[in-house]
């Protein structure tokens, strides 16, 4: 909930947590692990289109810094989603067309399981983002994204998160 609420007070355009910080919690709930156990960091996900280079996006990466306490300062990966296709492909060997909004990168993520975002609102309520639902995180199953062209590394990441939370079922990429 801080990193809810510092998110908030930020007032970021179209913002959203996401990914890990949401799905990690969630699985260490269901398994009886401490809140965090397996978590590296807290993604904070944004859209401005108005200006999508690197020096702008340093600039909200700063300004969020500067708002986090220790230690979730250095915890808190802010990226403007409005950037993402500039270096996407570069980084990860994967085409990245622009997106119009931040909930559209949860359904570029390597797995349903991991698609999904929240936000909070000024009056304290959770609006809840997940393009596949929420069935593949509550039942633990992590599976494909079938609708990405390419799951670079897909067996790595499913392989990882299975160390962590031995209970979850993977589906191997071919299937």
């Amino acid at each position: 909930m801080q990193v809810l609420r510092t998110a908030r007070d930020l007032d970021l355009p179209d913002w959203l947590i996401m990914s890990g910080a949401v799905y990690q919690p969630v699985l260490n709930h269901l398994t009886g692990r401490p809140p965090d156990h397996g978590l590296k960091d807290y993604d904070l996900g944004y859209f401005d289109a108005s200006d999508i280079s690197y020096e702008a996006e340093d600039v909200v990466i700063r300004r969020a810094a500067a708002a986090f306490e220790e230690p979730l300062r250095n915890l808190v990966e802010v990226r403007n989603q409005a950037r993402v296709h500039v270096w996407f492909e570069g980084k990860y060997g994967e085409a990245y067309p622009p997106l119009q909004c931040s909930a559209e990168a949860l359904g570029r993520f390597v797995s349903p399981m991991f698609a999904v975002g929240v936000r909070l609102d000024a009056g304290d309520r959770l609006t809840i983002e997940a393009p596949f639902g929420l069935a593949d995180l509550f039942a633990m199953r992590l599976r494909p994204n079938r609708s990405r062209p390419v799951i670079a590394g897909y067996e790595r990441i499913a392989a990882r998160a299975k160390a962590r939370w031995p209970e979850i079922v993977v589906e191997p990429a071919g299937t």
